[in-house]
């Protein structure tokens, strides 16, 4: 073990933000990494002992953090989505829990040989799905309709949900099944209720209420805000035990979906607090496993998961979904994506000390059986729901629609052209005016911060396959480039030329997208086209008029922007000069003929 306290933080902190840098580039689920990282500075090598660099305060830093963390989810849900989606969604997180809380208490029983009580409590831990987990999974396999919201939605709500009903059977247990059992059941539940959803509204008001008046400063209000997060939590849970994952959820929901004061700045934040919390937290949780409670897990723990993928999630789908709108490949689709994330891994590493000190000599197999289900769900669901969506028909497996960073005429016009040719076009902007302005012409424009991971959560990528940043600012569309390249392949990833031809102070081509349009074109010089009365306009290409008497009839007067295949593909021209073939249609910015005789 590494002596200096220093030397472990620094270990956390190393292995946890390289492991999600290695997830990255490999476009691999982060969660992975970050659990075989822990494990190797833990108990292969020793180096980290979480227990002896915090001591008492291991479990309550554990419990700040999933709190933190379950509020910056709360900040990605908009109540709009549940029209839609609510009946669905509300069934998931109780009938749902119920059925996957029954289905997992029986296989622990049967397969891991567990008593009751440990089978029902770890049953009730591993309701939970892992919202950190399925958010980037969904990015990656963009489906379309309702699937992805429902999972989005449950797995945030259902994770305070799992964490009382873990309390309630905890209860239960220590008090013994008798008469006052119901009661305890119930009083919990109204109290967790109650507190913690009064306390999520009441501190998410205060502070609006104080921004409202200006009485924070602004370099001030993130740091207000993670004070009344967890504020809110300690005295949630001081009146109601694990109530507090509530009351953060709620906060979370309620500042995102009130429309009185901006709070951009304040989820920027959290987004980045997130990063580095979750890394830490489950390289300080897989450090903890002891080796010779791993090696104790056999092929009976092995089926015990399958059993909660195959039995517990697909009842539970479609229990919860009978009578709803969501259609038969879709529930397919649901079934096959539950896989769990911090907050079992958090509940799990509690409760196993107190099931220890309630005298339950199994206690010590319930982490390391966890640690199992999420490395089993995550690896199996990341590697196969893309190919399942796909199958499904949910997920386009060649999609060919466009973002484009920018809403203004110049974006407008490109949005018009391709969507009459049948490509899907997405405008992204910060300004409402040009965002309206572009819906109002039939065209679909989201508005919010290009910068943000919460503009990924929210944006129906289904149909997308190619990103192109056409901002006036350089930073700005390097940026956005590398954002959304969490989501896009990088060949389908462009951005216009830095202002002026500068490729010398330009950022290194590592750290931006494919230059479109060519070289000598940044935005002023397009926009100096669009000035002079230029239009965006669609040529086909045939054996007789080929693209190179196309460009001659054109002359100078002419930007290629783009051309779609005689199989319906949309190509980015860029600076390579790309020769469309026959049957291909071009677009292209153009001067009227006026302009071009002026």
């Amino acid at each position: 073990m590494l002596e200096l306290p220093i030397s472990q933080l620094a270990l956390i902190i190393g292995l946890g933000i390289g492991a999600q840098w290695v997830a990255w580039r490999l476009r691999a689920p982060s969660i992975l990494f970050l659990l075989v990282m822990g494990w190797i500075a833990g108990p292969l090598m020793g180096w980290l002992d979480p227990d002896a660099l915090f001591g008492d305060l291991l479990m309550p830093m554990v419990s700040l953090s999933v709190a933190l963390i379950l509020f910056e989810g709360g900040l990605t849900l908009q109540i709009r989505e549940l029209e839609s989606i609510g009946k669905a969604t509300w069934r998931l997180v109780s009938v749902g829990a119920l059925v996957t809380w029954g289905v997992a208490s029986v296989a622990a029983r049967l397969f891991l040989d567990f008593e009751w009580p440990m089978a029902l409590l770890l049953g009730s831990i591993l309701v939970v799905t892992g919202p950190t987990v399925i958010g980037p999974l969904l990015r990656q396999i963009r489906p379309t309709g309702n699937a992805g919201s429902i999972l989005k939605w449950e797995g945030i709500v259902i994770d305070p949900i799992g964490a009382v009903l873990a309390v309630l059977v905890f209860e239960v247990i220590t008090h013994g099944v008798d008469g006052s059992a119901f009661g305890i059941v119930v009083e919990g539940i109204l109290k967790t209720i109650v507190i913690g959803g009064g306390l999520g509204f009441l501190f998410a008001g205060a502070f609006l209420f104080m921004l409202r008046r200006y009485w924070i400063p602004e370099y001030l209000q993130n740091g207000v805000a993670f004070a009344f997060v967890i504020v809110a939590f300690v005295l949630s849970n001081n009146l109601q035990h694990e109530s507090g994952l509530l009351t953060t959820t709620v906060m979370g929901v309620y500042l995102a979906n009130q429309r009185k004061v901006l709070v951009n700045h304040v989820i920027e934040f959290k987004e980045h607090l997130r990063v580095l919390l979750l890394s830490s937290l489950f390289v300080l949780l897989a450090a903890r496993l002891d080796f010779d409670y791993v090696k104790a897990i056999d092929w009976k723990a092995v089926i015990f998961v399958a059993s909660l993928i195959l039995l517990a999630r697909p009842l539970s789908v479609f229990i919860s979904t009978f009578g709803t709108k969501v259609n038969f490949r879709e529930k397919l689709f649901l079934s096959w994506m539950a896989p769990r994330g911090i907050v079992a891994a958090a509940i799990a590493s509690v409760f196993s000390l107190h099931m220890h000190e309630a005298g339950y000599a199994q206690a010590h197999l319930m982490v390391p059986v966890v640690f199992l289900v999420i490395a089993v769900t995550v690896l199996l669901y990341g590697l196969t729901g893309g190919i399942v969506a796909r199958r499904l028909g949910i997920a386009e497996a060649n999609a060919q629609g466009l973002v484009i960073a920018g809403a203004h005429p110049l974006a407008r016009e490109m949005g018009e052209v391709l969507n009459g040719l049948g490509i899907p076009v997405l405008l992204l902007d910060s300004n409402w005016r040009n965002v309206t302005t572009a819906r109002q012409q039939g065209l679909t424009a989201h508005y919010g911060n290009l910068l943000t991971e919460k503009i990924l959560d929210n944006l129906e990528l289904g149909t997308m396959g190619n990103f192109l940043a056409l901002t006036p600012n350089d930073q700005v569309n390097s940026l956005a480039s590398l954002h959304f390249g969490e989501v896009f392949e990088r060949e389908h990833i462009f951005q216009l030329a830095p202002r002026g031809g500068d490729e010398e102070h330009a950022l290194p081509r590592h750290l931006r997208g494919r230059t479109a349009f060519g070289p000598d074109l940044p935005y002023e010089s397009l926009y100096e086209v669009v000035d002079k009365g230029g239009a965006v306009k669609s040529t086909r290409i045939t054996e007789e008029f080929s693209y190179a008497d196309y460009l001659e009839v054109n002359e100078a007067w002419c930007v290629p922007l783009f051309y779609i295949t005689a199989g319906g593909l949309l190509k980015v021209i860029t600076e390579k000069g790309e020769v469309p073939a026959a049957g291909s249609k071009v677009i292209s910015l153009l001067l009227p003929k006026d302009a071009k005789k002026a």
